[in-house]
Formats: structure tokens, C-alpha cells, sequence
């Protein structure tokens, strides 16, 4: 990241200058010859900045944790039906990948089907926005239409942009058991001993974190017609909606989850998180955020997630002669997510902005389950009228690994 930084600013100082020269009417020979170099070298300097950027995200992506599927699994789901599993699971004719996938999930798992309703275990990956698919109803000539009356494609609501796992988290999945994270706390010393001397004693500490699964839940009730009439409308509604419900709950859970069961304790909370000093100048305040990883020997790529609050204020931030400032000034080349998942409400006022910086990569997130869709046609608000409820369950934790790999300011 340091030589990132060092190439960006190295081109702007070879881009003032040629603005400099360009800024003349004439140009004499050796200023001719002086602006072709300089452009030269700029088109050198993007190649290594594009190889360099191309290198952190390599290195971010190493960041994170291996997925449990992978090669013929992923292609399985490619074409995997969330409306096929549901009515087969109803029907009690399951059949094609859609079976073979639910057994999969649920080998060595106990099955909840039985009087109380029917368990369908669905791939995380299918409900929670790993896998990207088209979400539209489709054209008439497409057969897209799902009930007899002309129907336009769904529209989906406005969302808040999930932001933790495209920073960098560390994704464990398929868990069983509880898990622990042993880190090395502290090292033991080293020193100079005189010939024959004798050297000074010393031991590691050890520290650990640990994970177990807690459960976030979403519902949704399914009227008999709707089943019957508009079966892509159920994918859709599943896919889009109760898929993204749990992993808004997982995401905010990271950044400020509080701990208290059944909820997961988030960055915000996390004791060994640094509050730093936040300065009236706000590049002040990005440098000392950035320097208090920096002081912990954090190395790596971090950056900066805040919410639009933040931001609105930051992008009217002028110099002296009116003029804007970049983000990339004000944030010291780094980078920086906005999602409205930020709370707005920390501080002793509860009235101020989280800006967190942090090494993402030492925020793990752990799946204990693929995505649990319960299915009850027998509960009374149901029964009577053919409908279903629609219970979907995620088990998952989310840990910081090493707190000192996060900061925050409140702006």
C-alpha cells in the first residue's frame, strides 16, 4: 500500500508539471522535449500503479477465508430452483439437484421435518447475495409472465449496501463445533549475551477468541394463490427480500452488533477497539486513525467504512479559495465504503457518526448452516386458507480476531 501511495503522488507531481508547461502559450524546444518526457513517464507510472493495485487485491482477496463449496457444487447451484425446492418440499416429491443439494446440507445433521412443518436446507450462497443471478421477472416472449394477467418485472426496493465481506472478512464455512482462535499475544525477548554468557530467559503468552453459532431468523406467509399462480414471484420475493434480511442482520452485527445474547458483538463494541482523538481539521482525523494501526505494526491493506452522513459532510470540505478537496486527499489515498449499516447514534450524546478504519481481514465471520427454510402449511393463521408460513434460519457468529487492527473515530 506504501508504494501505492508513493506512485500516485509521484504522478501528480509529473502531471503539475506538464499542467505547468501547458499553461504557456509557446513552448520553447526543451520544453517540448521536457512535456513528451513527462507524459512518458506518466503512462510508465500508470502501468505500475495498475500492476500495484492489481497486486493489493490479490493480497486482499488472500484476506479471505475458503469456502466450503466450490467446482461441481458451484455449477449445481448455477442452476438451482429456491421456487422448485419449496414446491417439491410441499408436495413431498423433492427431486433433481434440488434434493440432492438438501441432502447434502442436511448429512449429519438432524431433520426438523415432521408435524410441526417441512425442512428444505437451502445453500447459503443461493439466499444471502454470494451468487448473482437474474432477478427479473422476465418478457412475454421469454415466458416470463408468472400469472395469467400481464405482470412487468419486480422492482426491487432500495437497500443498505452491505459492505463487511467486499471489505476483506475472514469467511469460515461449514462449522460444526464451537471454534477457538488462538493468537500469540506476546513474543519473549531476545538480548546481547558476552562470550560464554549465559542467555535470558524468557516465554510467549497466548490469547484466544472464540465463536459459536447464533441464530438470526427471518418469516414470511405465503397465501395459497400466490403459491399457486406465481411461482417465480416466490423466488424472487425469497431471493431478494428474506435472503437479504439476514444478511443485513449479519452485517450489522458485525459493525455494531452489542454482544448481549443473542446478538454478536461487532467492531464498535469490541473491547481493545481504539476511540481516537477526533480533530476539527478531518484529514487530521483520517491520518490519526490510520497511525494508530500503523503504532500496533498493523501492516496490510486497510480502509475506511463510514455512512452517508459522514460522507455528505465530507464532500463539501473546501480550502481556503473554495475549492473542493478529493477523497483521496481527504482519506490519505485510502479506501472508504459508505453504508447506512454505520450507526449514526454512538457517542456520550448518542448523536455522533461511527468512521471505523481497520485490517477487515481480522474480522471473521463463521456459518455454522446453510440457510434453513422451514415450511409450515399446519400453523392456524395458515391452515384454514391453504397458505404456508416460510421460516428461513442462519446460524453464524462474527469475531474480531485482533482488535488493535481496528480504530474508530466518532465524527
Amino acid at each position: 500500500m506504501k508504494k501505492l501511495i508513493e506512485l500516485r503522488e509521484k504522478r501528480a507531481a509529473r502531471v503539475d508539471e506538464m499542467r505547468n508547461l501547458h499553461a504557456k502559450d509557446n513552448l520553447e524546444t526543451k520544453e517540448e522535449e521536457r512535456f513528451t518526457a513527462l507524459e512518458n513517464e506518466v503512462s510508465d507510472i500508470d502501468r505500475q500503479i495498475a500492476r500495484e493495485e492489481r497486486m493489493v487485491a490479490f493480497e486482499r482477496e488472500e484476506q479471505h477465508g475458503e469456502a466450503v463449496s466450490g467446482g461441481e457444487f458451484d455449477r449445481e447451484m448455477r442452476n438451482y430452483s429456491l421456487s422448485s425446492a419449496i414446491s417439491g418440499a410441499l408436495s413431498g416429491q423433492l427431486t433433481g439437484r434440488e434434493a440432492e443439494i438438501d441432502q447434502e446440507l442436511k448429512r449429519g445433521r438432524e431433520s426438523r421435518s415432521g408435524a410441526s412443518g417441512i425442512h428444505i436446507a437451502v445453500p447459503s450462497e443461493i439466499l444471502l447475495g454470494m451468487e448473482q443471478r437474474n432477478q427479473t421477472v422476465g418478457t412475454d416472449g421469454a415466458g416470463g409472465y408468472t400469472v395469467a394477467t400481464n405482470l412487468a418485472s419486480m422492482a426491487d426496493r432500495f437497500r443498505p449496501a452491505l459492505k463487511v465481506e467486499k471489505l476483506g472478512a475472514t469467511i469460515l464455512r461449514g462449522l460444526t463445533g464451537f471454534l477457538d482462535l488462538p493468537n500469540l499475544a506476546s513474543s519473549g525477548t531476545a538480548g546481547w549475551v558476552a562470550e560464554n554468557g549465559d542467555a535470558s530467559r524468557s516465554a510467549a503468552t497466548f490469547e484466544k477468541v472464540s465463536m459459536a453459532p447464533q441464530t438470526v431468523a427471518g418469516e414470511y406467509q405465503l397465501s395459497r394463490r400466490l403459491m399457486l399462480q406465481s411461482n417465480e414471484a416466490i423466488e424472487a420475493v425469497l431471493r431478494r427480500d428474506l435472503g437479504f434480511l439476514l444478511a443485513q442482520a449479519l452485517d450489522l452485527a458485525a459493525i455494531n452488533g452489542s454482544g448481549v445474547a443473542p446478538e454478536p458483538l461487532g467492531v464498535l463494541n469490541t473491547t481493545g477497539v481504539t476511540t481516537v482523538t477526533t480533530e476539527s481539521n478531518f484529514s487530521d482525523t483520517t491520518a490519526n486513525l490510520i497511525a494508530e494501526l500503523e503504532l500496533d505494526d498493523i501492516t496490510g491493506t486497510g480502509a475506511f467504512l463510514t455512512n452517508p452522513t459522514v460522507m455528505k459532510d465530507v464532500r463539501k470540505l473546501k480550502d481556503g479559495d473554495g475549492h473542493t478537496y478529493s477523497l483521496a486527499e481527504v482519506f490519505h489515498n485510502g479506501r472508504v465504503e459508505v453504508s447506512s449499516q454505520v450507526p449514526t447514534d454512538i457517542g456520550a450524546g448518542s448523536d455522533k457518526s461511527a468512521l471505523i478504519y481497520g485490517q477487515w481481514g481480522e474480522l471473521y465471520l463463521g456459518y455454522w448452516s446453510a440457510v434453513d427454510i422451514l415450511i409450515n402449511p399446519y400453523h392456524p393463521d395458515v391452515a384454514s386458507n391453504g397458505g404456508a408460513l416460510l421460516h428461513a434460519f442462519l446460524d453464524a457468529d462474527v469475531t474480531v480476531r485482533h482488535p488493535e487492527a481496528f480504530a474508530y473515530a466518532e465524527i
